[in-house]
Parts: structure tokens; sequence; C-alpha cells
């Protein structure tokens, strides 16, 4: 067994090809993401990856759209958004492949 914690990992990345990550991988990136209310990612793209964005709580805005708790954004290749917390929120995010280059500002 071993144990860790998403506070030793990069922005909530533990999955992947980085450092520090629990699972060495280029074939997929998950993260843990707390925000606070407020807190802001500029418009970007991806040009290879799909990326699942899981809102475990709170409420955040992207594609000028709000989703809140449940609610699974898919974000294809070409897809571009920007993202905003509308309150405090933590998302499960999901990257296929975990293509590392792969983010795209506006």
């Amino acid at each position: 067994m071993r144990v860790s914690n998403i506070s030793k990992m990069k922005r909530g990345w533990f999955i992947g090809n980085f450092a520090p990550s629990l699972y060495k991988t280029e074939e997929v990136e998950v993260a843990v993401k707390e925000y606070k209310a407020g807190e802001y990612e500029k418009k970007h793209f991806h040009k290879v990856a799909t990326e699942y964005t899981v809102i475990v709580e709170g409420k955040i805005k992207m594609f000028n759209r709000e989703f809140e708790r449940g609610d699974i954004v898919i974000t294809e290749p070409g897809d571009v958004t920007d993202f905003i917390a509308v309150t405090d929120a933590v998302n499960v995010v999901v990257k296929i492949p975990g293509a590392r280059s792969d983010k795209y500002e506006v």
C-alpha cells in the first residue's frame, strides 16, 4: 500500500507525465482541482486532447454557461473556453490523451 495527498501534487494533477505523479503515463492526465470563488483561467483550447470536467462541488462557468454539482463538461479538440469559479468549487478533470503541451491560450 502507498498513501499520498493531493496537496503534494502540482495544481491537483496526480496522474500523468509530470512530476510529481502517482502514475506516470502519457495516455491520460487526472486532477482534483479546487477553486475559490472568482478564480479564473484564460480562454484556451486543446488541439489534441479531450478534457472531461466533473463538477463535484460548487458552480463554475465555461462556454458562457453555468454548471453545477453533477454536471460533466466535455471539451473537445478545438473548443475554445475560459473558466471561472462562480462559487468555491471542486472539479475532477480527466484529459485524454495526456498531451502536456496541448494548451493554447487565445
